[in-house]
């Protein structure tokens, strides 16, 4: 018998089962890991049903999958997994007059909203992932997201739903109860549990745990459709959508609220719920220092006065003025108010939220902070008293959190110390959910208010229903899914809570080149960073993000950095090793731009990563060529510089440039550039004399590629310098910050390289003397990689020395040239957005009265990668993304 994936892939069905594929699909944004058999990518809804047939046949488990952004391990499984996303994500019709829209289960909602957005019409449900997960995702947990205080769940937003069952029978819902034996099942279970459903279900907006009875009952209609809405893939598999569209309002009013702490907040969410808010998101000090901690002092915009927050948004016809927000804060009892008229401002607050669940992920010392009783909900009046016992809680287990959340629906998001990278934290874990929920259920409360119960909570859903009613669950489950192949383990039949754990114990990685100072040297721990909210699969380019260049390029979850973390994990948690092909399948395409460095909430760096890989796979080995050739491109331009004219005919000559470009490792559409007839050091000693002695002393740091490609850029360097009354001069001959052996791993060399460097500038950088970089990714190495290689107190007194042309002008105060009239379109190179920030740049070009209109995304060259054999075609693809 032919294995079950050949199987798969005889059926005509995108499948792959490679191990960095599975990695990449073994974990979710949960805690859990669990290796799947195979990935299987549907393009239409007959080749699901042949699959789903196949799976019966078989008796393979099928959990389907959206964006992978679950935090309760709802989203992985051992044995198929159906990713709708890949192929299946178009949004097939919209009627703007019903206002609704028919969507395969893959589409993301932001390209939902973008397309409904033309009629001035939106999906309502906005989680704070709604840029990567799924509406078949958000249909799986019910999901609610900051507005669906104004919009509902998503089950509010469902108007009808195509099916497969776990019997293969497939259904349109709504239906009647005759049209099916599946449903004429359902319609003999509901009757006989009338008095149950009736008494536990449906009691208030965010009771989202277990399965939604509530909407079967007679008087609703017996709503099979809705009743699907949160059964996360354990009784069908959606197909088709018809969901509900709202008018977009004409105004949108940010309004912020203070409080002493974050349980007088609370208590002020039922008032603002009164006041027909389409939003009421809390959070406190705690998340503020977290925010600032990780972005920097400017990240958190003016708040008004108070330690903890409600963010109302009130949306209309009219905005709301300073008199409105007054009334406001005195209905809801607030200490001080401020409405946020400026909507980049408003942005940058509303993104605190958005990234909660990334940001919280390091508690405020800085310390792992993890999912696991991530949003439970209590009814909104009780949600004050919720948190004052949930903090006792929490210091009886010796344990912190970061709590945040939908405050005006009861709902609180918290990630938590849970001691999970020492022996015995899961035993801390198991035994604080279980008391949490039996805190929540006391309060008549839900396990969960909008992810679903998945892996972290199904095993506990006994502490919140009465046995009759997981008797229906049962029943509900028999009905739809006999053989218990949909996303086995959820819900009924639940796995232990601590069951299918990653393993966070491991120790740390020996020998590591880099110190991960922010992770306490700890290998481990940093690539432990990546909680798996997926934003590296959102297309963030439009606001000026980078993350992630070879994700928006192929679509692959591999190609990711959150699919590239996954794997990584794997060398740590034993799995694979350093040397594995499936940690250099998931590398290749790694363009090292470090935009994940910082568009990441939690800050993976996996340019670090990579050349930290490469470093311990090649040490002491042979190294591919373009290591040799690519990597110790500044030796070779030195040499060049000996005769450049000789060079460049050679180099460009037909039959002996390409014949030589092969050799290297390089693609022969490659052109390569020239060398530039006479170095940026021969033109600056040549011209010494010219210089003005005077003004204050400004090193300029020469790079390979200023003094040898491009020394017209080092020359208006010099003349703006100048003119800017600052006498600049180079840094001495020979030094090198050792770029391309960083991004080759080439890790040893990088360190001796950099030190020299770092030692040759170290005395003047102590005076005080400001170095400026011209090429920002070797200006990144001096103020960052170069104190993450060496950890030397010389390397952070040339960082602290070290600045952008841009920064130092401004700094000084030189005024720019007037640039009235002039239109700058500019992408900021990928190094300069992640490491020094390109605002300042972008302010001095408009103080001088430009038109600056910024483009997000990644060139695609990323240094040796564009050129290098195998990546021409995803370079261009990066490229073209924004360009």
């Amino acid at each position: 018998m032919e294995s079950p994936v050949a199987a798969v892939a005889n059926l005509g069905v995108d499948v792959r089962d490679d191990d960095a594929i599975r990695t990449a699909y073994s974990s979710d944004a949960s805690l859990y890991r669990v290796r799947p058999l195979a990935v299987v990518r549907p393009r239409r809804v007959e080749e699901i049903a042949a699959v789903l047939a196949l799976s019966r046949d078989r008796r393979i488990p099928v959990t389907a999958r959206g964006g992978g952004t679950s935090l309760s391990g709802n989203a992985i499984g051992p044995g198929l997994i159906l990713d709708t996303g890949r192929h299946m994500n178009r949004v097939l019709s919209i009627d703007p007059d019903a206002a609704v829209a028919v969507v395969e289960p893959g589409v993301v909602p932001a390209r939902l909203n973008r397309a409904a957005a033309q009629f001035g019409l939106r999906f309502g449900p906005d989680p704070s992932t709604h840029t990567r997960c799924t509406i078949g995702g958000m249909i799986g947990n019910n999901s609610c997201g900051a507005r669906s205080l104004g919009y509902g769940r998503t089950v509010e937003n469902v108007e009808a739903l195509d099916v497969i069952t776990g019997v293969g029978e497939e259904l349109s819902l709504p239906a009647g109860k005759g049209d099916s034996p599946t449903l004429s099942r359902v319609a003999d279970l509901v009757a006989g549990g009338l008095a149950t459903i009736r008494t536990e279900f449906g009691r208030f907006d965010r009771q989202i745990s277990g399965y939604a009875l509530e909407h079967l009952l007679p008087e609703r209609g017996f709503d099979v459709a809705r009743a699907l809405v949160g059964s996360e893939g354990t009784l069908a598999v959606v197909t088709r959508a018809t969901v509900r569209l709202v008018p977009e309002p004409a105004h949108r009013t940010l309004v912020a609220l203070g409080y002493p702490d974050i349980i007088a907040a609370a208590d002020a969410g039922p008032a603002v719920r009164a006041l027909g808010a389409t939003a009421c998101e809390g959070i406190d000090a705690r998340t503020v220092d977290v925010v600032r901690n990780r972005r920097g002092p400017g990240a958190v915009p003016p708040l008004p006065r108070g330690n903890a927050w409600l963010f109302v948004e009130l949306a209309g016809s009219e905005p709301i003025d300073d008199a409105a927000a007054r009334r406001l804060a005195a209905d809801c009892g607030a200490l001080d108010a401020m409405v946020v008229a400026d909507p980049v401002r408003a942005a940058r607050l509303w993104r605190i939220r958005e990234d909660g669940a990334g940001l919280s992920g390091r508690s405020e010392k800085n310390e792992p902070a993890y999912p696991g009783w991530e949003d439970a909900a209590v009814p909104p009046e009780q949600l004050g008293a919720y948190l004052r016992d949930f903090d006792t809680l929490l210091a009886e287990f010796g344990l912190t959190a970061v709590p945040y959340g939908h405050f005006g629906e009861g709902c609180v998001h918290a990630r938590i110390d849970f001691p999970l990278d020492r022996r015995g934290g899961p035993v801390v874990l198991r035994e604080f959910i279980t008391a949490a929920a039996d805190l929540v259920a006391g309060f008549g409360g839900s396990l969960a208010g909008e992810h679903g119960d998945g892996r972290a909570r199904s095993a506990l859903l006994d502490r919140m229903y009465s046995p009759a009613a997981l008797r229906l669950f049962a029943g509900l489950k028999r009905a739809f899914d006999p053989d218990n192949l949909l996303n086995p383990g959820v819900l009924v039949d639940p796995r232990p809570i601590d069951t299918d754990l990653r393993d966070f114990t491991r120790p740390p990685a020996v020998d590591i080149a880099f110190r991960y100072r922010s992770d306490a040297g700890d290998f481990t721990r940093a690539l432990h960073r990546c909680t798996g909210v997926g934003k590296c699969r959102a297309d963030n380019t439009a606001a000026g993000a980078v993350m992630c260049p070879s994700y928006l390029a192929t679509r692959e979850e591999q190609d990711s950095t959150r699919g590239r973390a996954r794997v990584l994990q794997g060398v740590i948690d034993g799995g694979s090793g350093w040397r594995a092909p499936e940690v250099h399948a998931a590398l290749d395409l790694c363009l090292a731009c470090k935009g994940c460095a910082v568009d990441c909430p939690t800050g993976v760096d996996m340019a670090t990563y990579k050349a930290e890989v490469l470093h311990q796979t090649y040490r002491g080995r042979v190294r591919p060529v373009t290591h040799y050739t690519l990597g110790r491109l500044p030796r070779w331009a030195r040499l060049a510089a000996r005769a450049p004219r000789m060079a460049n005919s050679v180099l460009h000559a037909p039959g002996i440039g390409p014949a030589l470009r092969a050799l290297a490792g390089i693609d022969r559409r490659r052109d390569l550039p020239r060398f530039a007839p006479q170095t940026f050091r021969a033109w600056f000693e040549s011209t010494r004399a010219q210089r003005n002695p005077a003004g204050e002393r400004v090193l300029l740091f020469v790079d390979t590629f200023t003094d040898h490609f491009a020394p017209e850029v080092g020359q208006a360097a010099v003349a703006v310098l100048e003119a800017a009354g600052l006498r600049p001069e180079p840094t001495p001959a020979g030094l090198c910050c050792a770029l391309t052996w960083l991004t080759t791993g080439q890790l040893d060399s990088a360190a001796r390289i950099l030190s020299r460097t770092v030692t040759a500038l170290e005395p003047a950088a102590a005076e005080g003397v400001p170095l400026v970089g011209l090429e920002p990714s070797c200006t990144a190495v001096l103020r960052s990689d170069a104190v993450e290689l060496l950890g030397t107190a010389a390397a952070e007194t040339v960082a602290a020395a070290t600045h952008t042309l841009a920064e130092l002008l401004t700094a000084r105060g030189v005024p720019p040239p007037r640039l009235d009239g002039l239109a700058v379109v500019a992408q900021p190179h990928c190094h300069h957005h992640a490491v020094m920030n390109w605002d300042t740049d972008a302010a001095l070009l408009a103080a001088g009265g430009a038109d600056v209109h910024r483009v997000g995304g990644c060139c695609g060259l990323a240094g040796n990668f564009g050129v290098e054999k195998g990546h021409y075609d995803v370079s261009v693809a990066v490229a073209e993304h924004d360009l």
